[in-house]
């Protein structure tokens, strides 16, 4: 079945909470099922993310009201939750996407108040990249690679709603259509 995000503002609102929906069944699934040998630190830590994902989640829901689309069915079938690199490998891509696709949307909203809100929630997500990183290679540069840092210009990567959905679909069973969206 098609999701269709919708059009204008509340579109882009959509595109949001489809990647928030996301990310908080990785991390609900992360924590119901530890990899193996997870720190004390690391659960803290992976807690700590999912609950902002769910928060982000409602708060889109919320928001979003009756345009909201309905709740994605994920697929997660690639992903070994008892490997901890599998887990902080599939945590980092959807971190970075995450903060690339935020940073590609927010020029798409007109309503101020929903660019605020957009720039609060990526400046979390980037924290959320940031600590997955640390977690792969602590006390390196890792945490604000070559690869999500530009360093010529010390800006994260930009990513389009039709750049960031293919990347995403793999791990939504529903088909998500973005063809609605405005573009720039």
């Amino acid at each position: 079945m098609v999701v269709d995000l919708g059009s204008g503002d509340f579109g882009v609102l959509n595109y949001a909470y489809a990647l928030e929906q996301l990310e908080a069944a990785f991390y609900t699934m992360v924590i119901d099922m530890p990899y193996a040998n997870m720190t004390p630190e690391e659960r803290r830590i992976l807690t700590e993310v999912r609950d902002h994902e769910i928060a982000h989640r409602e708060f889109f829901k919320a928001a979003l009201g009756s345009n909201a689309i309905r709740m994605l069915e994920v697929n997660f079938s690639a992903i070994n939750f008892s490997s901890r690199d599998s887990v902080l490998q599939t945590a980092r891509v959807f971190e970075d996407l995450g903060v690339s696709a935020y940073n590609g949307a927010g020029r798409l909203l007109t309503n101020p108040a929903f660019l605020t809100i957009a720039g609060k929630i990526v400046s979390v997500e980037a924290r959320h990249a940031a600590v997955i990183r640390d977690l792969l290679q602590p006390k390196t540069t890792y945490f604000a690679g070559d690869d999500v840092v530009d360093p010529a210009t010390g800006l994260d990567v930009v990513r389009s709603p039709m750049q960031v959905l293919p990347l995403a679909q793999p791990f939504i069973k529903n088909t998500i259509s973005g063809n609605n969206l405005p573009t720039m």
